[in-house]
């Protein structure tokens, strides 16, 4: 049995059905029922779902009875309440990493971050760091991986500019000077490299950096959203030291806000894959970013838009 921790977020429902489709048992580790009920509802009757959160360790010990092997997903990357970081990226983590040797399950797949590094002063990739530096050093079988952004159908950076797009008719702005460097990768190759990390031991005690084909900018991943969508939109530089009020505007009056300060701070990380193992581990050919493989987002409206903007979708 295959414990998935954040079964019903993104890159979890994803995982979820490639490994059912793959005949492998798995129980899906949930913080919402409703969330789970709409993106596992295709194998809902193939797999076991428990209710759990990371951040509270007495729920976990029964939903490790019985496990084989975890794959730890939770993770947040931009913070509801001061603190979300420490609490759940590495806070959940060490709860879960414990939980797990107290069980006696030994196969650990932690979902780490390309650049996180528990030495740097960005919170988000600092708790990321952190996190796997617990695991790596927790005496599990473990293997972690290092995606660029992930995208797909529910992602949160490739379909934020989308949505964007459609709320901003006339103009669109380009953050700082749009050069800002990713290494898009998507969703089912991420899925498809777990899976490997599962029926491979030779992964175990190795971190793997996962990429697309492409390294591309900020302003090129921009365009390619834009043909995608059919839309055309007169695009700006707006320096980051003008953007950053407007965002903390944003973080305090939107519920769910597209982008936070913590998040422009990561634009001065390359994000970009030295040694991409997902072609030279996994041996995966890559689905590239290109608008004929982005058209789910045509069905992006304003008005959706605007209702996830304000936590009402």
């Amino acid at each position: 049995m295959i414990l998935i921790t954040g079964a019903a977020g993104f890159v979890g429902s994803n995982l979820v059905h490639h490994l059912v489709a793959q005949g492998k048992p798995v129980r899906a580790l949930v913080h919402s029922p409703h969330k789970a009920a709409v993106r596992l509802a295709g194998v809902r009757d193939q797999i076991e779902i428990v209710r759990g959160d990371v951040t509270h360790p007495e729920t976990l010990r029964p939903a490790l009875e019985g496990a084989s092997a975890v794959v730890h997903l939770v993770a947040v990357a931009i913070e509801r309440e001061r603190g979300d970081y420490e609490r759940i990226n590495t806070g959940g983590t060490v709860n879960l990493v414990d939980a797990a040797k107290a069980a006696g399950v030994r196969r650990f797949v932690n979902m780490s971050q390309n650049g996180a590094d528990s030495r740097l002063p960005y919170r988000f990739l600092a708790s990321k760091g952190r996190a796997q530096d617990y695991v790596a050093a927790s005496g599990l079988d473990w293997t972690a991986l290092r995606p660029s952004v992930i995208w797909g159908p529910q992602d949160e950076f490739a379909n934020v500019q989308a949505r964007l797009i459609r709320l901003t008719p006339l103009i669109f702005p380009i953050v700082g000077d749009g050069r800002a460097r990713f290494q898009p990768v998507w969703v089912g190759d991420v899925a498809a490299a777990v899976a490997r990390c599962l029926d491979d031991e030779s992964t175990v005690g190795g971190e793997y950096a996962l990429g697309g084909p492409e390294v591309l900018t900020y302003a090129q991943i921009v365009r390619r959203v834009l043909k995608a969508l059919g839309a055309r939109r007169l695009t700006i530089n707006v320096p980051l030291p003008l953007l950053r009020p407007v965002v903390r505007l944003m973080e305090v009056a939107l519920p769910n806000p597209p982008v936070t300060t913590s998040l422009l701070d990561l634009l001065k990380v390359d994000n970009a894959v030295a040694d991409n193992a997902l072609t030279g581990v996994f041996g995966i050919t890559p689905r590239p970013f290109t608008p004929e493989n982005l058209g789910y987002m045509r069905e992006f409206t304003a008005r959706e838009s605007l209702r996830r903007l304000l936590g009402r979708a």
